[in-house]
Parts: C-alpha cells; structure tokens; sequence
C-alpha cells in the first residue's frame, strides 16, 4: 500500500498546470513578435542555432522536479500492506475485570492498572501467537477479537475504563463461556483462557463455566490481583469511598479459594500478581505447556518512509535539465560526453551521502522487524550496523540493549543502556534506560545497584507507576536479604560454637576412658596373686637339684658300652 503522511501539501500541485499554461502562454507570445521580423521560415535561416524542442524539455525536466518536490514534502510512505503468514504459537483470550471493586488502591497504583501493565507485558511477551481481549463486569463483551495485530491490543487496552459497562458486579462465568466461543475453530494449537480480576464473583457459574472449558480442550488461568485483608473502593473524581446501604465504607479483598478452585476446574493455575515480572514469568512457563501448531496470520507491516527515492529522482532531473543547452553546437559530442561523466560522478557522490543519510534508520527499521519476530541475534546484528554508521544514535544504542537483554546477555545489556542513557536527551526514553538497567539488576539479587538505577529513573520520570513500585519492592528484597545474612551468620556462628564445644567435651571423654583404662591395668595388677619369698626359694632348691641329677644320669649312660646293629633295607 501508498499513502502520504501529509497529504495537505499536495494541493500545491495546482501550481503545474498554471505555469504549463504561461509556458505555452509565453511561447504563443513570443511566436507573434517573431512573425513581426518576417517570414517564419526565413528567420529560422537566419537563427540556425536556436532549436524548438530543447526549451520544451528543459522546461518540462523543470516542472517534473517541481511536482515531485511537492510530493517529497506530503512524505510519500510505502510498505504497509496486509500479508498471511504462517506462524507456530498459541490462541489466548485475556478476559480482563473492570468491575468498580478494580479500582481498589492496595496494590499501586490500583488493581484496574496494575492489570493493565500485566496486559501489556503479555502482549509484548507474545511473537507469534493470537490474542483477543474480553472485558467483563456484571457482563461481557469482546473488545478486541482474537488476532496477531499487537499494536491494535495496546491500542485498545488504553481506552478500557469501568464506565465501559453500566451492569457493575463480576460475572466470571460470562466471561469464561463468551472466550470459549471466541478462538478460531483450528485443532491441535493449544487455547488459553486468562481471567484477570480480584475473584470476587457475584454471579455465581465459575466452576462450571471453567469445567466446560476444560472438556473443550482449552485451559483457563486465574490472576488475582489485589490484597486478601481489603481495600475502600474511591469514587472516581471525588476523594470519597463506596459506601453501602447502611453507609458503611466498601471493603473489597482478592477472593484466592474462589480463584484457585476456577482454575483447578479449567486445568490450568491460579497466580497472584504480586509482581509483575514473578507473574509474568510463572504464567509464561505455564503457557510453554500447551501445544503449538503452525496458524495463519493477518500481518500488518508498517510504513516506511520513501522521500530518499523521490529526491534522488528530483535531483537527477536537474542534473539533466543543467546539462541540456538551449542552443545547437557542433561541439555537441564533447559537451554530451563531458555531461555523462559529470553526470557519472555527481550520481556516485549523491548514493554515497543518501546511503551514509539513511542507512542508521535503515538499520534501526530493520532491527526492529527482526526484534519483533523473535529474531534477537539478527536484530542485534542491524543494531550494532546502525551504531557503525552513527555512534551518537541513542534509539540504535537502547535497542541493542533491548537485544542483548532478551538473549540473556545481561551484563553487554546494561553496558548499552549506560551508554543510551548517557547520549539521550529525553527524559521519558533516558528514565526506560535506567529502568531496565534496574530490572536487570534486580534479577541477579543486586538490590543496591537496582535501587540506585531506580531512583534516577524516577528523577527523570517522577510519574512513572511501575518503577516506584519496583523500587519499593526492591527495597523490601534487599531488607529481606539483609536479614537472611544476618540469620545466616547468626546460625554459623552458632555451629562453630557447638563444634568447639564438641571438641572440649570429646577431649575431656578421651581423658576420661584414658583415666579409666590406666585405673583398670592398675587394678588388675593388684588383683593378680602374689608369690611369697619362702615358696621362691623352694621352687628354685627344687629346680637346681632336679637339673644335677640330670647331670648323673647323662655320665653314666655315656660310661656304659654301646651294642652297635646294621640294619640293612633291600
């Protein structure tokens, strides 16, 4: 598709059929003042020089580039157009409650926009998936029917309000049945059901909306927002709360058994939205469950500009108007010849500044195309081409920290975002730097580093929800840390002196059985019988007067004579 971002400036065109007719006005003129010297054909012999046709040319290569100047000024946009593709993901329908009980201020900075971001993040999550948007209250109606045009799903999620529906309550069952009715009638991809609201249902059907899902094949996953203790409900515009009948003020809290037994019945889970990445994260691990199938999509391309083609094109044509003469040479070959290469050279120089004009948007342009199919690496590539061309670029810079983020390169991430936010002049875009360098932070544990991002996101963007909350939740985790540490080395310290004292009570036991085991050889030598001195000197009379009768009786068998017998073995 062709469309032209300022159309209004293409009413100048009404300049070129005026000034064709005081062309053709003048040279009607100037034909009758040369018919007053004589005959036509006589002054032509007398002005062989003049030629008819090249005051007409350069004339109309002048009033060419004129109307495409014109048209170089209503910006000429190109590329847009409506494309099937084909794509493996899911089908999810958010169904999301804007009853008044939403408007509950006990998560900042209320539950209805606290929602809203948790949309939005989904929505950014999603590459190649379909989703459709149903807000409910006392009742439901689709505000966006299933799709892949993401930018069409934040457009209108902006605009969703409780003034949206006059029937106020919370009807989960309407809403459960009317997304059941709403995915394409494709088999085999995997159909989510999320339902977000504070559980407080009023109509009653939930379970049996949830089961009937199930049987369908789809699953329905339940996000409770809000506080179990209970909140006032503001009244939009004044600084009072909801009251009842009797006048009492309106406390709404977040309903979690209702929650968790509507998405026990849809197969799916419940996840209370405390924050919004931890939420995020266990719903998107949730949602890889579900099977994938190859789906047709509706893709809406967006526009780019083609002004650099349009003044390429200007620029060429007066080029040739400037090197066509009016009148006729005979040195007209060499002059044709010096034009081409004058021509040559003023064309080569023109692509090398159009090129070196255009090619960091370029870059950029691609880099996000590639960066919203999915494509970080490739998108990665584009960026860091786009930063060759234009080092001061801080979009090119950011978005390659973006890049770098979504490949879990997270110290090269937040090298980027520095940088960005360094060479950024907006306050709104340097405040996204900071932003995310904290959330980065944040995830690796460094709560002081993530506070300190935080806080200058905040001096750049007082007004930004989302990193206030996350610095308050970034303070509470470090607090959190702190008094883990602090438990952690009170146990140490604890261990340590439970195995000293082990120690002392093992070397006093060793003493002990040492003790009694020199106590014990003691008292077995006391106890072992005794020989008196008396019975030693009898026992050794005894055993000398034994040892000289052996004597005798070894010299008389040697005086006796001996009686020698052979014996022989045959």
């Amino acid at each position: 598709m062709f469309r032209f971002e300022d159309p209004i400036y293409l009413y100048a065109l009404v300049l070129i059929p005026v000034l064709a007719l005081i062309r053709w006005w003048m040279v009607i003129r100037q034909r009758k003042q040369l018919r007053r010297f004589g005959d036509m054909e006589l002054v032509r012999q007398l002005m062989p020089d003049v030629s008819r046709f090249r005051p007409l040319v350069k004339f109309c290569l002048l009033l060419t580039a004129l109307a495409l100047l014109i048209v170089l000024l209503a910006r000429p946009q190109m590329g847009t157009r409506i494309s099937h593709e084909k794509r493996t993901g899911i089908e999810t329908i958010i169904a999301l409650d804007i009853s008044n009980s939403m408007l509950a201020e006990d998560v900042a900075p209320s539950r209805l926009d606290r929602a809203k971001m948790m949309v939005e993040n989904l929505v950014d999550h999603f590459t190649d998936d379909k989703i459709g948007l149903i807000v409910f209250a006392g009742e439901a109606f689709v505000q966006l029917p299933i799709t892949s045009d993401f930018v069409s799903a934040k457009m209108f999620l902006s605009s969703i309000e409780p003034s949206m529906i006059e029937t106020q309550g919370t009807d989960i069952a309407a809403a459960v049945t009317m997304a059941t009715h709403s995915f394409t009638q494709e088999e085999g991809v995997g159909k989510a059901v999320i339902v977000i609201t504070d559980g407080e249902d009023h109509e009653g059907g939930a379970l049996e909306a949830a089961q009937e899902a199930k049987d369908k094949g789809m699953r329905v996953y339940m996000l409770g927002i809000g506080s179990t203790k209970g909140a006032p409900i503001p009244i939009p515009g004044s600084n009072d709360y909801m009251r009842d009948n009797t006048g009492e003020t309106v406390m709404s809290a977040l309903n979690e058994e209702m929650c968790k037994q509507v998405a026990q019945a849809g197969g799916g889970a419940y996840i209370h939205v405390e924050n919004n990445s931890n939420a995020q994260e266990q719903l998107n691990h949730e949602l890889d469950k579900l099977s994938k199938k190859e789906i047709s999509s509706t893709v809406y391309s967006d526009y780019d500009e083609q002004f650099q083609a349009v003044g390429i094109i200007v620029l060429l044509l007066l080029i040739a108007e400037i090197c066509i003469m009016e009148i006729k040479n005979q040195r007209l070959g060499k002059l044709h010849l010096f034009s081409r290469k004058k021509v040559a050279t003023m064309l080569l120089l023109l692509m090398a500044v159009g090129a070196h004009a255009q090619s960091d948007r370029d870059y950029i342009r691609r880099g996000n195309k590639q960066f919203r199919a999915g494509k970080y690496a490739e998108a990665e590539v584009d960026y860091r081409k786009a930063i060759e061309k234009n080092a001061k670029n801080p979009q090119a810079v950011y978005n390659l920290g973006n890049a770098l983020l979504a490949q879990k390169k997270d110290s090269a991430a937040i090298e980027q975002f520095q940088a960005a936010a360094k060479l950024e002049t907006s306050p709104l875009r340097r405040s996204a730097a900071f932003h995310n360098i904290g959330v980065i932070c944040q995830g690796h544990q460094m709560f002081g580093e993530a506070i300190e991002a935080y806080k200058e996101a905040l001096r750049n963007h007082p007004n930004d929800d989302e990193t206030r909350y996350n610095l308050e939740l970034c303070k509470r985790q470090q607090k959190q840390q702190q008094q883990n540490q602090q438990n952690q080395q009170q146990k140490q310290n604890k261990d340590n002196k439970d195995n000293k004292d082990n120690k002392d009570k093992n070397k006093d036991q060793d003493k002990q059985d040492q003790q009694k085991q020199q106590d014990k050889e003691q008292q077995q030598k006391q106890d072992k019988p005794q020989m008196s001195k008396e019975n030693a000197e009898q026992l050794l009379n005894a055993a000398m007067q034994e040892e000289k009768n052996t004597q005798q009786r070894i010299k008389k068998a040697q005086h006796q004579k001996q009686n020698r017998k052979l014996q022989k073995n045959w």
